[in-house]
């Protein structure tokens, strides 16, 4: 298989798994913004929770760098930067909560946090696409290890 091909294949399977989460959990957030609040206050009482999301964030992060370093097209860009993002995300969780923790309770504005899991559901939107509705690129009949 060609790079080319084997780029567009990894992107296409990233794109099936992270756009129905982008989806799904961003607007989650949009809609219920105004719990979210009581739900961050609970979360950063307990440092075990920050801990542990923390480290989630930096293995997934990881785990898209590791074999997602494709910058070819909207999508791959896309799924190449949540992955850079997960993992400062969890790497400042786990050596920063307190600066998380006050960056979260300093975003009061319900717009502006609708506005930024929206334009994550739109992205997520685009990765549906990619990933569930549009033609995957052509497999020949070798694996992607070969």
């Amino acid at each position: 298989m060609s790079v080319s091909r084997e780029a567009r294949a990894r992107t296409h399977i990233y794109a099936r798994v992270l756009g129905p989460w982008l989806v799904l959990v961003p607007g989650i957030i949009a809609v219920r913004a105004n719990d979210m609040g009581a739900l961050a206050g609970a979360f950063f009482r307990d440092p075990l929770w920050i801990w542990f999301a923390g480290a989630l964030l930096v293995f997934g992060g990881l785990l898209i760098i590791a074999f997602h370093q494709i910058w070819s097209s909207l999508a791959a860009v896309l799924v190449s930067l949540f992955g850079w993002i997960l993992l400062l995300r969890g790497v400042t969780l786990m050596a920063l909560p307190n600066l998380y923790e006050q960056v979260a309770n300093a975003v009061q504005a319900l717009w502006l946090i609708r506005a930024i899991f929206g334009v994550l559901v739109v992205a997520g939107l685009y990765l549906v696409y990619v990933g569930w509705l549009s033609k995957p690129p052509p497999v020949e009949n070798e694996s992607l290890t070969e």
